[in-house]
């Protein structure tokens, strides 16, 4: 086995070796720690029979890890000045695909149906550039690809509130709407000093795995979300004022947003942050045919 790409001494020699410099633009802090690498694969459950699709592989530090334990790995690499280092770390595995492209503009159902004829299952695992990481996840969750989930490094603070319970201070509209698709879990915290270039925060692994069917079944998904973004426009207000005050006429029609809430069962005077995803969910319902 080649000596793992994720060490300080081996991430300096690759550098140096390709004239690499870190671009703060595209977000590259590269993982050095071997062992962190090896718990984020574990908790994927790969195996030579699975596949998995990297996004923003680096140079190749999780890359390889993933190639060791799954069947076929496809990476997404933005950045042009990466590839001829992929092709040099990544040249014992024969069972790595790097695409260069912008996962965000990518067709993933495609690649998926191109690159996993064989395989059924597939997990998302990656350590995501912090700048994009919301919209990555949400286009995977929206675009319904056959998946079975994601394993993903981020910034502690959105790992928190992705993972976040009703209640707490860091529940709102994201969670909900990942929660929504998948059941999150906060698998590990992970400590800044163990990346290159060291970031400003904290990291956090969470694990996502995808819901057979969403959390609560509602009659529009477009307007439900619109519902939950709308209840946490300002969290100290309650549920009955952001809603008539987000809401496309939502001025005149209180009186049908209160008769709304009391179908729901849900007293006005609560905030956003006290409702769960079915509370919000017989909500939506309640209020869809008066915002038609």
């Amino acid at each position: 086995m080649s000596k793992d790409i994720a060490t300080p001494i081996r991430t300096k020699e690759i550098m140096k070796k390709y004239g690499f410099s870190f671009k703060k633009s595209l977000g590259q802090n590269f993982l050095i720690d071997p062992n962190i690498l090896r718990n984020i694969v574990d908790q994927a459950g790969l195996t030579k029979e699975k596949g998995a699709i990297e996004i923003g592989p680096g140079i190749g530090a999780l890359t390889e890890h993933l190639a060791r334990s799954a069947k076929k790995v496809v990476a997404f690499e933005i950045d042009q000045r990466l590839l001829p280092i992929l092709k040099d770390t990544l040249s014992p595995y024969d069972n790595v695909k790097v695409l260069h492209a912008d996962v965000l503009k990518a067709d993933v159902s495609t690649v998926i149906a191109e690159e996993f004829k064989e395989i059924e299952d597939v997990m998302v695992v990656a350590n995501l550039p912090y700048y994009v990481t919301t919209p990555i996840i949400l286009k995977l969750l929206t675009e319904k690809l056959p998946i079975k989930g994601l394993v993903v490094m981020l910034q502690k603070e959105v790992a928190d509130r992705i993972a976040a319970d009703p209640g707490s201070k860091t529940y709102g509209s994201l969670s909900i709407a990942i929660q929504y698709y998948t059941e999150a879990s906060l698998v590990m915290t992970v400590p800044k000093t163990v990346f290159m270039p060291q970031p400003n925060v904290d990291s956090a692994v969470i694990r996502l795995i995808r819901r057979e069917e969403p959390a609560v079944k509602v009659k529009n998904e477009d307007f439900f979300f619109t519902i939950t973004r709308s209840s946490f426009a300002q969290r100290r207000k309650t549920i009955l004022n952001n809603l008539t005050s987000q809401l496309p006429g939502g001025k005149e029609k209180k009186e049908q947003i209160l008769t709304a809430l009391a179908e729901a069962e849900i007293e006005p005077t609560r905030r956003g942050e006290s409702l769960s995803i079915a509370e919000f969910g017989a909500l939506a319902d309640a209020l869809y045919p008066h915002f038609q």
